[in-house]
């Protein structure tokens, strides 16, 4: 396979503004990393955190994108783990240390000094990008495809909420219904959960997506549901959920905040939390989610709805994602 010495990316140069397209020369990778041919990469919400400048330090100038799809086309030479054409994905865990003491407990995904694809690791939003073989997740050919992208954040991180709640829980109440949410409903459903959707005042359209991705019943975040929760996930960056979230909440319920940044939560009273209800948030995701994760995909037919554009497009789905225009993920193809 040719391996060309320019690519075309686009390139966040300082937060606030647009991504800019230009060229770059491919990457080369180190000896434990491969260079991987991106083909589809999918577009997550915390891209727009990076972009928007909540999150700090990036590293500038940053290629973002976190939901990695490509073969690989060049290994470093320890690598041992992958060869040439394989089909890789690329989450948003690229790298952890392996001797902190989260790391020496099987907790990488809290690991103190953790790199991050799409943040402090150029990601998917170019032609080529270089990954450490050890980070990349293996995937067979039925996931080549761009609308499979999103299973690599959108579908990981919202694996990792889901775990967390009680195996018992029957009743879950999902805030904020777009790429993650429509992709864990189906494996919910599958396991027989009722699922109960809340979206932006007026958003009709959402909750309509919902119903038809399997939702049991679906609102606005002002409403409470017909049923007490057992559990809750709450997907949108918006922390006066919180509250609204444990309100729906039954005795012992659950909220799991899986955003990686949140607007502060209001003062809330205690009444809310007491009855052994609890708030926890996801940091991230670990290698072992992955594999159980996909491991998942291969008994539950998981369908993502994607809306596909072009590399150079970058800036129009970002617009679209950020003004909630777009029903399901978006996704880039080079």
């Amino acid at each position: 396979m040719t391996i060309r010495v320019m690519m075309n990316a686009m390139v966040l140069e300082h937060p606030g503004r647009l991504l800019v397209y230009k060229k770059m020369a491919v990457p080369i990778p180190s000896d434990r990393q491969v260079l991987i041919k991106v083909s589809a990469c999918g577009i997550c919400r915390t891209d727009l955190h990076i972009i928007d400048g909540e999150l700090k330090k990036p590293k500038l100038p940053l290629v973002p994108g976190h939901e990695i799809i490509g073969r690989v086309v060049s290994i470093g030479k320890n690598v041992t783990t992958l060869k040439i054409n394989d089909l890789v994905g690329v989450p948003w865990l690229g790298y952890t240390c392996g001797y902190c003491k989260f790391c020496k407990r099987g907790e990488e995904n809290l690991c103190d000094n953790a790199e991050f694809t799409g943040y402090t690791i150029d990601g998917g939003f170019s032609e080529y990008t270089v990954a450490d073989a050890l980070f990349c997740l293996p995937l067979t050919a039925r996931f080549a495809r761009p609308e499979s992208a999103p299973l690599l954040c959108a579908g990981l991180i919202g694996y990792r909420c889901y775990s967390m709640i009680s195996t018992g829980a029957k009743n879950i109440g999902i805030y904020g219904f777009g790429s993650a949410a429509h992709i864990i409903t189906q494996i919910a459903k599958a396991q027989e959960k009722q699922i109960f959707a809340f979206t932006r005042e007026g958003n009709i359209d959402s909750q309509l997506f919902a119903l038809k991705m399997g939702a049991d019943w679906a609102g606005s975040v002002s409403e409470l549901p017909p049923e007490k929760l057992d559990a809750a996930i709450i997907f949108a960056p918006a922390g006066e959920l919180i509250p609204q979230a444990l309100a729906a909440l039954d005795k012992r319920g659950e909220v799991v905040c899986g955003g990686i940044h949140m607007s502060d939560v209001p003062a809330f009273s205690y009444q809310l939390l007491w009855g052994e209800r609890s708030v926890k948030s996801v940091a991230n995701i670990t290698r072992q989610d992955g594999k159980d994760f996909f491991d998942i995909l291969n008994r539950v037919p998981v369908h993502t709805q994607t809306q596909v554009f072009h590399l150079q497009q970058a800036n129009e789905a970002i617009s679209k994602l950020r003004h909630s225009s777009i029903q399901g993920a978006a996704v880039l193809v080079m």
